[in-house]
């Protein structure tokens, strides 16, 4: 029976808390979250908790249920699995401009780049020797490390019958762990400054200025500013002088800059150059109508973190980045295998009643009472490739 017949069958409010989770029950310690029972086990408890959340049910039927062998078992899975549902909806732009791996501990890993060896092949004369190729490689390295934090609240919150206690804690740690990766992946591309000072280098060629072979230095965002990010993209080469071939790039851009991003990629028509009076030789100036090229080339991301991570020129700096699932991505983010969602724990009790023959889960610290959450979340990340990816400050300097 899967979880929508099971809900559709269970009739909770005519049941008593003794039917539903009393007595010692079955420990749901090694059953596979697949098995059927726990699948309809878990699908009750979500139905019971939901109804407590609404208040079709008491909630001293969820204070008497958080008592017994099973439940606070699948309560934790219910709590796990809400915070996993907010994590996934809380939006992320990274996932699209960086290149996301896994790795199988927190030693450090290595991500090698070969190059060489992918130049045009050279003409061979008739009995002649093949010339040699040479390969060069980088290397690059982080370590996935590990985030969280804890919540306590007290005895008495479950007992005052606070339920926004247990409701946003799963939500709470979602939106954390979700704005922790991207604040770090920001933190990839850009730092106090503007565009990230070690990556957006002189010797790398990924500034957007005249010596780059831009209209203007450091342009802010505008069709002509993009126009000179495509041609500093498009003027640079792999290791044998070769050019790289980039299909489609990502705009990244703070909020402030969002109105302008939208504006120019959703465009139907560009105006390029313009119309103007008789010159001296009796010229007219002329301009081109042209479709937005742009709107199949360019595809926009909105970093919140910008403005944060970057107290300077947070807000003008703008970013182009070539798709990561070429060969050749720009940033990388790595996550624990195994564990690539974060995780939410409740602390074990240290009491017991005297008197009782089981643990109650909710009893909380013997010292305090206090009942404890935890959320853990493993990742890391690391620059790549910066050939492909430029970058503006938008000052115009």
């Amino acid at each position: 029976m899967d979880f929508r017949e099971t809900l559709e069958t269970i009739q909770a409010d005519d049941a008593s808390v003794s039917r539903l989770f009393g007595g010692d029950g079955r420990g749901v310690h090694g059953l596979h979250t697949s098995n059927p029972a726990y699948q309809a086990k878990l699908a009750e408890a979500a139905q019971f908790i939901s109804q407590v959340y609404k208040g079709t049910r008491p909630v001293r039927h969820l204070q008497e249920a958080l008592g017994t062998s099973d439940f606070p078992l699948l309560f934790g899975d219910v709590l796990d699995r809400q915070l996993l549902a907010t994590y996934r909806e809380t939006p992320s732009t990274f996932r699209d401009w960086c290149r996301i791996s896994t790795v199988s501990d927190f030693r450090p890993v290595k991500r090698f780049a070969v190059n060489g060896a992918e130049s045009t092949l050279a003409l061979v004369a008739e009995q002649a020797e093949y010339p040699q190729a040479k390969m060069t490689d980088a290397v690059y390295t982080y370590s996935v490390v590990k985030y969280g934090r804890q919540i306590p609240f007290s005895w008495e919150a479950i007992l005052d019958d606070d339920l926004n206690a247990l409701k946003d804690i799963p939500a709470r740690f979602g939106r954390a762990a979700r704005r922790s990766e991207e604040k770090f992946a920001t933190g990839l591309i850009a730092d106090a400054n503007g565009p990230h000072a070690s990556f957006y280098t002189v010797g790398n060629k990924n500034i957007i200025n005249t010596t780059n072979g831009a209209s203007a230095t450091n342009p802010p965002l505008s069709i002509s500013g993009l126009q000179d990010a495509m041609t500093v993209l498009s003027q640079q080469r792999d290791a044998d002088g070769e050019p790289i071939v980039i299909d489609a790039v990502y705009l990244i851009v703070p909020p402030a800059l969002e109105i302008t991003a939208q504006n120019i990629l959703h465009a139907t028509e560009l105006w390029v150059g313009g119309y103007g009076q008789v010159g001296g030789g009796g010229v007219a100036a002329q301009g081109l109508h042209v479709t937005n090229w742009m709107r199949n080339k360019v595809r926009l991301e909105v970093a919140s973190y910008l403005p944060i991570v970057s107290t300077t020129n947070g807000g003008t700096s703008w970013y182009l980045v070539a798709d990561p699932n070429g060969s050749r991505p720009a940033f990388e983010m790595g996550f624990l295998a195994g564990h690539t969602e974060p995780e939410v724990f409740i602390k074990e009790p240290n009491q017991r009643r005297v008197g009782s023959g089981a643990t109650d889960a909710m009893a909380g610290s013997f010292e305090t009472d206090t009942i404890g959450y935890k959320v853990r979340h493993c990742f890391g990340g690391s620059r790549l490739d910066p050939r492909v990816s430029v970058s503006s400050n938008g000052t115009n300097a």
